[in-house]
């Protein structure tokens, strides 16, 4: 796989920039309700096999949702770069999700295990919004046939 590739100015659009925006603000919003008025609710999705403190992981993730979110909005230059981060960050963050499915833990209106189950289904639309709005799609393809 070719680096030089992924770093390349990926081409854009309209409807990517406006994708690659709104997912930034969402984020941005999201880490912004970790570190205030959501904690409590994020909590119940940290694994509880996970070895850090819930509340540490909670701001963490708010703080590295603030700063990639506020990437996606204002680094269009490392959009490709950015969007790679952001797509692993939702892979990285999946099982908590999966955790709060299988221990059956509430929050944010999550109250049954259908609720959360059916929840696991847009993490993987989260990781193809950030790798499509970026160009991180074609850089890696690019990347790969080269």
């Amino acid at each position: 796989m070719d680096l030089h590739e992924l770093m390349r100015p990926a081409p854009t659009s309209l409807p990517r920039a406006i994708g690659r925006v709104t997912l930034g603000l969402a984020l941005a919003g999201a880490g912004i309700t970790h570190l205030t008025v959501a904690r409590e609710e994020f909590r119940a999705q940290v694994p509880g096999w996970f070895p850090v403190d819930e509340d540490v992981t909670v701001l963490a993730s708010g703080v590295a949702e603030i700063v990639l979110g506020g990437s996606l909005v204002v680094l269009a230059r490392w959009k490709v770069a950015v969007g790679l981060l952001v797509a692993a960050f939702f892979v990285v963050i999946f099982p908590g999700n999966v955790g709060q499915w299988l221990e059956g833990k509430d929050g944010f209106g999550l109250d049954t295990d259908t609720k959360r189950f059916v929840r696991l289904f847009f993490q993987p639309v989260l990781v193809a919004l950030a790798l499509w709005s970026t160009g991180a799609f074609a850089a890696l393809r690019r990347a790969g046939r080269g």
